[in-house]
């Protein structure tokens, strides 16, 4: 039996655009745009953009309503 514990640490917490276009089914553009008309928020602290886990979920339950 999985605790929640355990599955937390299983998922990762950010995503590169690449990985986050292929999470939301789109393409690598559309999580570009997205990010450039503050839609979807991502951490600029490295050289590749990275958007947390949490982010894309907001992202998801704000748009689907």
């Amino acid at each position: 039996m999985k605790t929640e514990t355990n599955k937390i640490e299983g998922e990762r917490l950010a995503y590169t655009m690449r990985e986050t276009a292929a999470l939301l089914g789109v393409e690598y553009q559309t999580v570009y745009r997205l990010c450039k008309r503050g839609l979807l928020r991502s951490s600029s602290a490295l050289r590749t953009k990275l958007f947390a886990r949490v982010e894309i979920e907001r992202f998801l339950r704000e748009t689907s309503k």
